[in-house]
């Protein structure tokens, strides 16, 4: 029986995790970290409203057998990079570091395909900066996945990403295309849970089709 920490558990692929969590008996306690309330009752689930922006008022409870993280925003949500890298990077790095110092030797990052620290496009930068930092925290084991085209039903529906889906899945359906096709955050969180699972030690990434392989599908 596991403990879990989710932080981002509002968004996309936070909300299916969350929502497979607490049927998944193999948890038996799950710590979500939010910042507004998830509207979920579960005798197994304890929810904590911190501000994310003071970590020291409750980084101490970040304790337990994994830290699933799934939070980020959009540029137009955030209102500016800066903005949004405070959110993508900095709320999910610090959440890590206080894992690892705490002793959670396990942690699961839903990423993006094309992250990468050297990356000229903002987005794929932030990610990689996220991913390599990670890299270097003291779990472990570590977890990265990087899917393409994010499907699902969100809270806040975001034009973009609606108009991302069509055009995946039309390229879907082109054979040499057909890892790019849309993944659905229910598939992303099922995937999440797999790699938490899997007790080999140092790092593992799964991007595109390896997603959907781990997800069982």
């Amino acid at each position: 029986m596991y403990t879990a920490l989710l932080v981002g558990a509002t968004g996309l692929v936070g909300d299916y995790l969350l929502r497979q969590l607490l049927l998944d008996e193999r948890f038996s306690h799950l710590k979500v970290f939010t910042r507004r309330p998830t509207g979920y009752q579960n005798p197994k689930l304890e929810e904590h409203l911190v501000d994310f922006n003071q970590p020291r008022t409750w980084n101490h409870l970040l304790t337990g057998d994994v830290l699933f993280s799934a939070l980020g925003t959009t540029l137009r949500q955030a209102g500016g990079q800066q903005a949004q890298y405070k959110v993508d990077y900095t709320y999910q790095f610090q959440a890590a570091k206080a894992a690892a110092e705490n002793g959670v030797p396990a942690y699961v990052l839903v990423s993006s395909a094309g992250a990468d620290a050297d990356a000229l496009v903002f987005y794929s930068r932030m990610k990689g900066e996220l991913e390599r930092d990670i890299k270097r925290l003291p779990f472990r084991r570590i977890s990265i996945l990087q899917p393409g085209v994010l499907a699902g039903s969100r809270q806040q529906p975001r034009l973009g990403e609606k108009l991302g889906v069509l055009l995946a899945t039309v390229a879907g359906t082109i054979p040499p295309l057909r890892a790019y096709r849309p993944v659905h955050g229910r598939t992303v969180a099922q995937a999440m849970i797999h790699a938490a699972l899997n007790e080999t030690p140092g790092v593992q990434t799964a991007t595109l089709e390896d997603v959907f392989t781990l997800a069982g599908e």
